[in-house]
Parts: C-alpha cells; sequence; structure tokens
C-alpha cells in the first residue's frame, strides 16, 4: 500500500504545495443537490499525461432541496 503525502491535505495547500505542475481538479460530490461543508480536502493526487490529477473532496455536504 502507497500512502499519499497530500491525503486530506487542504485543498489549498496541496495546490501551493505542487504549484509548477499542470493541475487538473476533480471535485468528489454527492449524487443530488448539496452543498459543500467544511474545507475542501484533497482526496487522491495521480498523475495524468504531462500533469496531476487532484481529487478533492468537503468534510461534509448539506444536501438541498430538489
Amino acid at each position: 500500500m502507497t500512502s499519499d503525502p497530500y491525503a486530506l491535505m487542504p485543498e489549498v495547500d496541496a495546490r501551493r504545495a505542487l504549484a509548477g505542475s499542470a493541475l487538473e481538479l476533480r471535485l468528489l460530490r454527492p449524487p443530488y443537490p448539496a452543498l459543500g461543508l467544511g474545507r475542501l480536502r484533497v482526496l487522491r493526487v495521480r498523475a495524468i499525461g504531462e500533469g496531476l490529477e487532484v481529487l478533492a473532496g468537503y468534510e461534509g455536504y448539506e444536501r438541498l432541496p430538489e
């Protein structure tokens, strides 16, 4: 098992640490309308092509009426 040094790091701190790399930010979200609560945190960083993909999600979500 490998550990990701960026896992659970606040997204803004990870972006600073990865400055100089081409980044693609992907946001994990629930399959229903919701507001993100708390900090946006990195879940995974992986190499893609010439850059890095940063997968991030909020600490929690509040469901919105549909």
